[in-house]
């Protein structure tokens, strides 16, 4: 009879050349190009990413991923002092369909298989070990063609804040971690999208 595989819990055990190349592996097949171990304190919270999400996006109140149903920048701050260490999930894509309504079936298949695979890296690294792992997406939720907010999720076990949501100065990230980067400026330009899982 096989024994079951008993995977004990990481304890600030950080993360080896052999398991990132695996996960690399693994999130390819969802766009990503590259996975970064950093530590979180080079994460910048800014009260001005919210007041993006409020102000300048259509999904605000209007989404179980986006601001309000996420936690505030204070509270965001508490919840990243339980964390030391953190993975960046760099991506790349000519997107032109970015431009358009969630209505537009290329646009929503992208965003549903970004977020499908953060959510897959997460589980994979909790299932190693890392019990605390949780997944902050690079896209906008689009699961549904329309999110039932504020009624249920209908997709609660996938469900995961943007990393923008919450209040993430990702460019500013970028610069603590000598992440060049830049804002594609026509729509047949590539860029680069970035999730996060923090890790422990």
């Amino acid at each position: 009879m096989n024994e079951k595989k008993i995977v004990p819990f990481k304890t600030n055990a950080g993360i080896s050349d052999r398991l990132l190349e695996h996960l690399l592996e693994k999130g390819k097949p969802y766009g990503l190009e590259s996975i970064l171990p950093f530590h979180t304190d080079e994460i910048i919270i800014a009260e001005w990413v919210y007041l993006k999400c409020r102000y300048g996006c259509r999904l605000y109140n209007k989404n179980w991923c986006c601001p309000p149903a996420t936690p505030s920048p204070e509270r965001v701050r508490k919840i990243l002092e339980e964390y030391s260490l953190a993975l960046l999930l760099v991506g790349n894509r000519t997107f032109p369909e970015i431009y358009h309504d969630n209505d537009n079936a290329k646009k929503r298949a992208k965003q549903v298989r970004c977020w499908k695979g953060t959510v897959s890296l997460e589980r994979f690294l909790f299932l190693e070990g890392y019990y605390k792992a949780f997944g902050l997406v690079g896209e906008a939720c689009a699961l549904c063609k329309e999110c039932n907010y504020p009624g249920d999720c209908l997709f609660p076990q996938e469900k995961r804040p943007s990393v923008e949501s919450f209040s993430i100065d990702v460019i500013g990230m970028l610069k603590n971690l000598g992440v060049s980067t830049q804002v594609a400026g026509h729509k047949t330009e590539s860029f680069r999208y970035y999730g996060i899982i923090l890790l422990e």
